[in-house]
């Protein structure tokens, strides 16, 4: 049985996900306390394959019972998996304004200081979770894409540590759930060269600029180096998924470039790797719907 628990903030597309899985064919209860996970996980056990409940702070008294259930799976030899959704601040205000709804933790109060407490509630479940997807920059088709990614008939529960490399523009935010991340602005840029502006990191004229620079070599070298030892100590303690973002200014010619190289040697070195490129194009998505 696939077991997966979906949790995260409130606005952040727990609906939409469940709404997924379910077309995948998932067995889906919402908002089911946590106190009730195990007996619930016992009854799936010998007659359900794929299996999602929803728990959030809905369920009122919620870490200590949580984590007891954990617990009480793991001992009865129940795998499960945690799936954390997140957006920033500023994109669930927005949400909730949209949907004139009020925070569950703040329905008299500030949108955003119910945010704040429940974010701060959720941060060692959140730490504790194997899949965690940030929906800020998603499109409504976006999210149901990653679902279908994880947790589709070609998806099955993996120990191996999963590896992204994410490109991303500093004017557009840090990534959320990076791990490690790395500034690449110290390289010439190819916006000011007029014959290079118009392509991005991903086309020949742009990628053979950046990859011929001297900051560039000596870059991808140590980079490469410290890798190579970090993996595996990652993969030691148990690490189920490693975000690696590389940034420029927009995050369309540098970052991309530099990092489909990074994720051309982790794919020769063997690693489990995916290459994302979050703002190589947000000149043509801006004002697009969000999810």
């Amino acid at each position: 049985m696939r077991f997966v628990i979906v949790t995260g903030l409130s606005g952040a597309g727990k609906t939409e996900a469940t709404r997924s899985l379910e077309d995948l064919g998932y067995f889906c209860v919402d908002n089911l306390p946590p106190q009730l996970i195990p007996k619930f996980a016992e009854a799936c056990r010998s007659s359900l394959e794929k299996v999602a409940i929803v728990t959030d702070i809905r369920g009122g008294v919620f870490f200590d019972d949580l984590f007891e259930s954990l617990r009480y799976l793991k001992n009865n030899e129940i795998e499960y998996e945690i799936l954390f959704l997140e957006a920033s601040d500023e994109v669930l205000v927005k949400r909730f304004k949209e949907a004139r709804r009020s925070h569950p933790l703040s329905p008299k109060a500030r949108v955003l200081t119910g945010i704040t407490e429940e974010r701060h509630k959720l941060r060692e479940v959140k730490d504790r979770s194997d899949q965690i997807i940030d929906t800020s920059k998603y499109k409504i088709g976006d999210l149901r894409e990653k679902i279908n990614e994880l947790f589709g008939s070609n998806a099955e529960p993996d120990k191996e540590l999963s590896i992204t490399v994410l490109s991303f523009g500093f004017k557009y935010g840090i990534p959320v759930d990076s791990d490690l991340v790395f500034d690449v602005r110290f390289i010439p840029n190819p916006f000011y060269i007029p014959e290079l502006k118009a392509f991005s990191g991903n086309e020949a004229p742009v990628r053979d600029y950046v990859m011929k620079q001297e900051e560039t070599i000596g870059f991808i070298e140590r980079l490469e180096e410290m890798l190579k030892f970090l993996i595996p100590k990652y993969t030691k303690e148990g690490k189920r998924q490693l975000i690696i973002s590389i940034g420029c200014t927009g995050g369309r010619h540098r970052s991309v470039a530099i990092a489909n190289k990074i994720y051309e040697i982790l794919e020769a070195d063997g690693y489990k790797a995916g290459i994302e490129h979050r703002d190589v194009s947000e000149d043509v998505h801006r004002g697009a719907k969000k999810l």
